[in-house]
């Protein structure tokens, strides 16, 4: 499923991905427990970082629609549930809790439209452009996983319950918990997203699509219950303000990591003279590049994305069925109130 860069011990491959998880967990429970910490994180940082992007890393730095798009779209999420927590009168206003689950469908059609887009390439393809190389081979995997990210979106539920965790001596973080949304819609996103990137960022899935997804999940299961679009958007904004400033550390260096798929296209197009020995430079000008040599194997594609959708297909029909027998407006009001583990994280809150 995955192809670790040649000569490089698995181990080591390992050991890093653990840094990185352990990194994104570490940094946003400092960020969600101290509140000025945050606010440097989510709105000194990224101003800083946005003039380097455009000055002194305008070379290296990504600079298509998708990554933009999602590092800042990341960023404002952050930035509006920090508001949502500290300022006073906001978490109980009605059009202010419209923004989480705005933020988050944004997020989700962002995905969508890339993965539908990458589906037109039914024939390999390497990608180089706006300061990066990618690998892709489309197919119905992309619509598959397409569709099950809009059923994602269909299945946000009760965001007008969204409440603040209460503070105490132990944690006074003020999370902002949001007891409609439970461990199968999170399961469901999990395992979509994690598609996406295998489909469409497949030199970044080993990071943005196992250890970036794992580290708030685990988070809102643990130490930060109920918290868990909060958790996602700071570790995601973290993550892309990181791959954005140093880019190469997954897409040149010997700690990439592709898919099968991208490795198989990655060796046509060396052996086809586009791209360097080295496998991550290219010997062409920005373009996109048919491989028509290569003959990936579509098979982890495939099973990836059918399981995403067959995931949130379940979580859809649960959907209806619980909007049946509670007879609940789902977009008006909480819909899984009489579920008990609903109740455990609203009673975390003030």
């Amino acid at each position: 499923m995955f192809v670790f860069y040649e000569g490089v011990p698995t181990l080591l491959v390992l050991l890093v991905w653990l840094c990185v998880f352990a990194s994104l967990f570490a940094l946003n429970e400092v960020s969600r427990r101290y509140k000025w910490v945050g606010f440097s994180f989510f709105v000194v940082l990224p101003i800083v970082l946005t003039v380097m992007w455009l000055t002194v890393f305008r070379d290296s730095a990504y600079m298509d629609w998708f990554h933009l798009a999602k590092v800042y779209s990341a960023t404002a999420g952050s930035i509006g549930f920090w508001c949502i927590r500290h300022i006073k009168g906001l978490s109980t206003n009605k059009i202010a809790l419209c923004f989480p689950p705005l933020i988050l469908a944004i997020n989700i059609c962002e995905a969508v439209t890339r993965d539908f887009q990458v589906g037109h390439y039914t024939t390999p393809v390497v990608e180089y452009a706006n300061n990066q190389i990618q690998y892709y081979i489309g197919g119905s995997w992309n619509y598959m996983n397409g569709i099950a990210g809009i059923l994602n979106i269909v299945t946000i539920t009760g965001w007008f319950g969204i409440c603040i965790r209460k503070e105490t001596a132990k944690d006074k973080s003020r999370d902002m918990l949001w007891p409609d949304m439970l461990w199968f819609w999170i399961v469901a996103y999990d395992v979509w997203n994690f598609a996406y990137t295998y489909n469409c960022l497949p030199t970044h899935a080993w990071y943005c699509g196992l250890a970036l997804l794992l580290a708030p999940t685990l988070c809102a299961f643990t130490v930060g219950k109920g918290a868990w679009l909060q958790h996602r958007a700071q570790t995601l904004a973290l993550w892309c303000m990181f791959a954005q400033t140093f880019p190469a550390f997954q897409d040149a260096s010997h700690w990439m990591v592709q898919s099968s798929a991208s490795h198989t296209i990655a060796q046509s197009a060396v052996k086809e003279g586009l791209l360097a020995a080295n496998g991550y430079t290219m010997n062409a000008a920005p373009g996109i590049y048919t491989v028509a040599s290569a003959s990936p194997d579509t098979t982890a594609l495939f099973v990836s994305s059918l399981l995403a959708l067959l995931i949130n297909v379940a979580v859809f029909v649960y959907m209806i069925a619980h909007i049946a027998k509670t007879k609940r407006n789902p977009y008006t009001s909480e819909l899984y109130t009489d579920l008990t583990v609903h109740g455990s994280i609203k009673d975390l809150a003030a």
